[in-house]
């Protein structure tokens, strides 16, 4: 089987589009958490600034794509450009894309009424907005990558295991190059309201930079943002052959489903546990020094999580959650926690799980200050809507 490496990543989140800016901003505790226009009772994460021609020109189509296929359509340029692998030589590159559905409904279709849609002024190719592959097509004919390909919609794991399938398919020789990740984007009129009648977001009057508190014992749901990111992975004899710079190595990945709810995950963490294992048995059983976590911040996923990692790890590895800097990214959240894991692996720094006062466990050792981190391996682990279970074991590339 092949090794699978990491030559190029692309993030854009609520704190910027480069990872040096990112941890600036992290260490000095500047988040982006503000009340939107049309709800002041719960707190989004979003990007400010954005313009997507800033990463791929002008390019007429632009208007078929909604707010997250644009994030990972510029993630995905991002990353591509950091691999320094050329046009010419993207053909048999696969693309993997984690992608949400899309809930600007309000946005797109202005006037609804007594379900009949108004047809004036609506753009001839509106149906694109709503088409899952819609970001995979787009990357591929903009950007060149358009080998075996696969979208995936598994909700907040879908980029996870974009990440994941690519791995699979480069070990087993199917593929030497793939471009893996996602984009996404609920912080919608439509996407509100859809979680907040799900009972799953942040709704409290407190400052908004204090809503996040992923693990603590006074969290009380998430806070949507919006971001993409992709990496470039490829087996490390293509990345040795074409000397690549190499940002570190996938030596595991699982996924699995609980079966129990559609929304809620299993409290005893079941599945997650097989899918935790088992990404940790693909990649020989590693020390773990770092679990970027899930964390969401919602009562139920954290109470699951921190005893899984408990039930595995004890308290010897390090865990973070990057949603409480960023937010939630939904589909693009598993890419986004690899990116900026790979930040600390280059900066030696592991950033504090913000808003932690109260931890709701005290058996995992859950990150309260920045620090320096010697780390050799790390564990991204996601899970969504649907009973979803992820985790990507990764190592630390030390030229071996």
């Amino acid at each position: 089987m092949q090794r699978v490496v990491i030559t190029g990543r692309g993030v854009i989140c609520s704190l910027g589009e480069r990872l040096p800016d990112i941890r600036a901003r992290m260490a000095s505790d500047d988040g982006v958490f503000c009340r939107p226009d049309f709800d002041g009772e719960v707190v989004t994460c979003p990007v400010e600034d954005f313009d997507l021609t800033r990463h791929i020109g002008r390019w007429k189509h632009r208007r078929y794509l909604n707010r997250g296929a644009s994030l990972g359509l510029a993630a995905a340029s991002m990353a591509l450009q950091e691999s320094g692998i050329a046009d010419s030589q993207r053909q048999e590159m696969g693309l993997f894309a984690g992608v949400g559905p899309h809930l600007d409904i309000a946005g797109t279709f202005a006037h609804i009424a007594h379900g009949v849609l108004d047809e004036q002024g609506m753009e001839a190719l509106w149906l694109l907005r709503f088409l899952p592959n819609t970001l995979a097509g787009a990357i591929a004919q903009r950007l060149g990558a358009r080998g075996e390909n696969l979208t995936v919609a598994t909700a907040c794991t879908a980029s996870l295991q974009a990440i994941g399938e690519a791995w699979n398919r480069i070990r087993f020789g199917q593929l030497r190059q793939a471009l893996a990740g996602g984009g996404d984007s609920r912080i919608s009129s439509g996407g509100i309201l859809g979680y907040k009648r799900a009972d799953a977001l942040y709704r409290g009057e407190g400052p908004p930079a204090e809503a996040c508190r992923p693990f603590d014992s006074s969290r009380s749901g998430f806070i949507c943002g919006e971001g993409g990111a992709f990496v470039v992975l490829e087996s490390l004899e293509s990345a040795q052959e074409r000397g690549a710079a190499i940002y570190g190595e996938l030596t595991g990945y699982a996924c699995t489903m609980d079966g129990l709810s559609l929304t809620a995950p299993d409290p005893l963490a079941c599945q997650a546990e097989v899918a935790l294992r088992r990404s940790l048995e693909r990649a020989g059983d590693p020390v773990v020094d770092l679990v970027c976590a899930h964390g969401t911040g919602t009562p139920l996923n954290d109470a699951m999580e921190a005893e899984l990692i408990g039930r595995v790890f004890g308290d010897r590895p390090l865990v973070t959650a990057f949603k409480s800097w960023i937010g939630h990214l939904s589909a693009a959240s598993g890419a986004a926690d690899l990116v900026l894991a790979l930040g600390c692996l280059e900066s030696g720094q592991v950033p504090p799980v913000r808003n932690l006062h109260q931890p709701c466990h005290h058996g995992i050792r859950l990150s309260r200050e920045f620090q320096p981190v010697a780390v050799e391996h790390l564990v991204v682990q996601n899970f969504g809507f649907g009973g979803q279970n992820a985790a990507l074991v990764v190592r630390a590339w030390n030229g071996r």
